[in-house]
């Protein structure tokens, strides 16, 4: 390391008009500023400037590039006045926002000795790291802005992915390379440490699509509360957690104030986790802000406990994979997300979108993860919506747009889901079709719709459409036929159950008797109280054919109501199924003649079997349970025991 004199004269000697030495040549896409008359060196050894004019409020690139050379300069104050020290993470992420051409930067870190540090210099490779009990980690502290630190948890975390969860770790190391290049500097102009990123690794494995148990989603995995706190919008038409730029930016936000209110980039991590308040109590109360020794005491959870170090683990492995025995081959590296985007002034079917961007719709769902239904949302010219699409395809996407025409658009309504409503009758309603509307709405299929649920309905822009194949053209036939190849399926009209139908044991009893190869067949409704064997002497069968005819298990015991049976009764032996009637709402078999009032057998008496109850016996026989309960001098039907013997009819 150089002496302050030294260094001073470094910096101080930038090179004049005449004999300057060449300025190293830009990449390919960065304009090279002329070389402009460099600061001097003062009598007090402080770098002076000449003042240069300049209007109030107009901001220059000289002004930029003057102010940023002075946060250098501070930045290298602490290891110039050492001369055994190293550069801190801090000054080396200063460093980097000069950019790669700053001759400043060059000469910095020239006579820093530093080379390791230049993004155009390739870090020497670690060597194979074989035993972690011994691994020196200040061999790889200053190539972090983050603070890692080799804890037994960080170990067994690095044994974990080079292990059991290799397989997991190789699809995080594969979609990195989608995500960094598009996160770390949103990181860094937020004043993070770019290597945060590595918090949204091990939160999702970098996914836009994840979603935890505790309803947490997107790459950085917000919780529904924390992610409208931080300007995330989610409702009917989008969830923007999902969004890789703005959840980023939310939780660049969010992880800022976390620092800001817990000093300390671990505590920072831990209140990332389980809330600041928690983090900030322990604090308090042992009187330290170690996360370490926090981790031993009692308070955190364990997931808590835990997630500091894996972070640590996952930074420390994703940037010397082969050095932790990880090879290139073992990656299937995702190219960087790369887009443009559009302003969309209504609601547009993303099929559309994607014909007309000559892409395909996985293409613009996978650059909008946000969007929750197959459209965009409503917009208008003065507030528009921004979609994302492939690099390259606006203009075309903009000229085939404009050549649509209204029977190749769908525009949409929302229906807000009322008692009784059936997808049939809704999309008769709007001249739609059921398997549209399901399309629309990621639903595979709907026998059930739920009340006040909302539902994007598609409707032909030129007003014409029908609720099934006939009068159904033009853009809603295509998104039909796309919904029928992608697997959705429209429930049968007569096997739809209106909304709002109560749920719960319902008495169905036989609900369908037909003749199928000349045999009758009845399908029945196993209800509250049935048993194999009352069905099997309901319809004098067997039990074993039930359970063969129903590939029931041989030692089931019980059924759940509601179960549809199918009974081959004994047509030879002049069997008929029993008569099936509706009293009160419920379904009940009667063997008793049409208009004939039931009556309890005379004289008949039962004897209540094992998992019988008064309403199964009384379905049985044709009465009523008040009448067995008086006839019984029997007071909570609850309370019979097997083996009564039961009078079933009038004494």
């Amino acid at each position: 390391m150089p002496h302050l004199p030294f260094l001073l004269l470094a910096l101080a000697s930038v090179p004049s008009s005449q004999g300057a030495a060449p300025s190293p040549v830009p990449p390919p896409g960065v304009h090279a500023v002329a070389p402009k008359e460099g600061p001097t060196l003062a009598a007090d050894g402080h770098l002076a400037t000449a003042p240069s004019p300049m209007e109030e409020g107009e901001e220059t690139e000289e002004v930029e590039s003057e102010s940023a050379e002075l946060e250098e300069l501070r930045a290298l104050e602490g290891a110039t006045l050492d001369p055994e020290a190293k550069p801190n993470a801090e000054m080396m992420q200063s460093l980097r926002r000069l950019g790669l051409t700053n001759p400043l930067r060059l000469r910095m870190l020239d006579a820093l000795e530093e080379p390791t540090f230049r993004e155009d210099d390739t870090a020497p490779p670690l060597a194979r790291i074989t035993d972690l009990a011994s691994f020196d980690i200040s061999q790889v502290k200053d190539r972090y802005d983050i603070p890692v630190d080799m804890q037994p948890l960080v170990a067994e975390y690095i044994q974990f992915f080079q292990g059991p969860g290799r397989k997991w770790f190789r699809k995080w190391m594969a979609r990195s390379t989608r995500y960094l290049p598009v996160m770390q500097p949103i990181l860094e102009a937020k004043g993070l440490p770019r290597d945060t990123v590595y918090l949204a690794m091990i939160e999702s494995g970098f996914s836009a699509n994840a979603y935890s148990w505790a309803h947490a989603a997107g790459p950085w995995q917000f919780i529904s509360s924390t992610g409208k706190q931080y300007g995330l919008k989610q409702d009917f038409w989008v969830d923007e957690r999902r969004d890789p730029i703005k959840a980023t930016q939310a939780a660049a936000a969010y992880l800022k104030d976390l620092y800001g209110e817990l000093g300390h980039w671990y505590l920072a991590w831990a209140g990332y986790n389980t809330g600041s308040y928690r983090v900030r109590k322990m604090v308090e109360r042992y009187g330290t802000n170690d996360f370490w020794v926090l981790a031993e005491e009692r308070g955190l959870a364990k997931e808590t406990k835990h997630y500091v170090p894996k972070l640590i683990a996952a930074a420390l492995v994703a940037k010397n994979p082969t050095a932790f025995g990880f090879s290139e081959e073992e990656f299937q590296y995702e190219s960087t997300l790369e887009y443009d985007e559009v302003k969309l002034t209504d609601a547009t079917d993303l099929d559309v979108v994607a014909r007309a961007a000559g892409v395909s719709v996985a293409d613009v769902q996978e650059l909008n993860p946000e969007l929750r239904r197959w459209c965009t949302p409503p917009a208008t010219a003065s507030k528009p919506y921004v979609l994302k699409l492939p690099r390259g395809t606006t203009t075309r996407f903009a000229e085939n747009l404009a050549k649509l025409s209204p029977a190749d658009r769908l525009t949409f309504r929302v229906h807000t889901v009322k008692k009784g409503d059936t997808l049939s009758q809704i999309a008769q309603k709007y001249g739609t079709a059921p398997e549209a509307i399901l399309q629309m709405n990621r639903l595979k299929s709907a026998r059930v719709l739920k009340v006040r649920a909302e539902l994007v309905i598609p409707v032909p822009a030129n007003g014409r459409g029908g609720s099934g194949d006939a009068g159904v053209g033009g853009a809603l036939a295509s998104k039909v036929a796309q919904a029928r190849r992608s697997g959705v399926v429209a429930t049968r009209p007569e096997d739809e159950i209106p909304a709002g139908t109560p749920r719960g044991p319902v008495a169905a009893g036989p609900v369908k008797t037909e003749k199928v190869d000349g045999k009758t067949r009845i399908t029945y409704g196993v209800q509250e109280g049935d048993s194999l064997w009352l069905i099997a002497n309901r319809f004098q069968v067997s039990v074993d054919d039930l359970k063969k005819w129903n590939n029931l298990p041989r030692r089931n015991r019980t059924l759940s109501v509601g179960t549809l049976l199918a009974v081959w009764p004994p047509d030879s032996k002049g069997a008929a199924p029993a008569k099936v009637e509706e009293r009160g709402g419920t379904i009940v078999v009667a063997n008793a003649v049409a208009g004939q009032a039931p009556v309890g057998p005379k004289g008949k008496v039962h004897t209540l079997a094992e998992g019988e109850t008064l309403w199964s016996v009384s379905q049985r026989y044709n009465v009523s349970v008040e009448d067995i309960m008086k006839w019984n001098h029997i007071k909570d039907h609850r309370t019979v025991p097997t083996g009564k013997l039961l009078s079933l009819s009038a004494p």
